[in-house]
């Protein structure tokens, strides 16, 4: 069984905060707008920047020397074995947020779209959680919560 070190906030990297206050914004704007590619796109950034802010408190940089670069979610199940399942699955709606960021109205449909709401809001607390914080009560992510975040 792999143990992971435990996190206190005070010594967690501040890009990793960064990080963890920009997905917030990104899911409160998702949970926000009624315009469905702009949610489903808004969530996909949440979550991945959520992934950026465990990355950053996890990840040991090593040379890339004649290797290839490996994009977020491929980092995220090696750095965190424990969310290879998140990083699969984030993964796989990439091509669909581009789409959606390109601004096909056919990319996603509204089902979608907040049912990435709803898996990104609950992604960005079981990050939180992984790092040691209090995460935030699923679907409750407001504009005061997220002014306590970014201070």
């Amino acid at each position: 069984m792999t143990t992971h070190p435990t996190y206190a906030p005070h010594v967690l990297p501040a890009t990793t905060h960064s990080y963890l206050a920009r997905s917030a914004e990104s899911l409160a704007e998702a949970m926000g707008t009624r315009d469905v590619p702009t949610r489903y796109a808004c969530a996909h950034v949440a979550a991945l920047r959520a992934a950026a802010a465990l990355l950053a408190a996890r990840a040991r940089p090593q040379p890339t020397r004649g290797k290839r670069q490996k994009n977020a979610w491929v980092l995220l199940a090696e750095v965190a074995p424990e969310m290879a399942e998140w990083a699969g699955f984030f993964s796989a709606g990439a091509a669909k947020r581009a789409a959606a960021e390109a601004g096909s109205r056919r990319a996603v449909t509204e089902r979608e779209a907040d049912d990435l709401v709803r898996d990104a809001d609950r992604f960005l607390a079981v990050v939180e959680q992984a790092l040691g914080l209090v995460p935030h009560p699923v679907g409750t992510l407001s504009p005061g919560l997220l002014q306590h975040r970014a201070g």
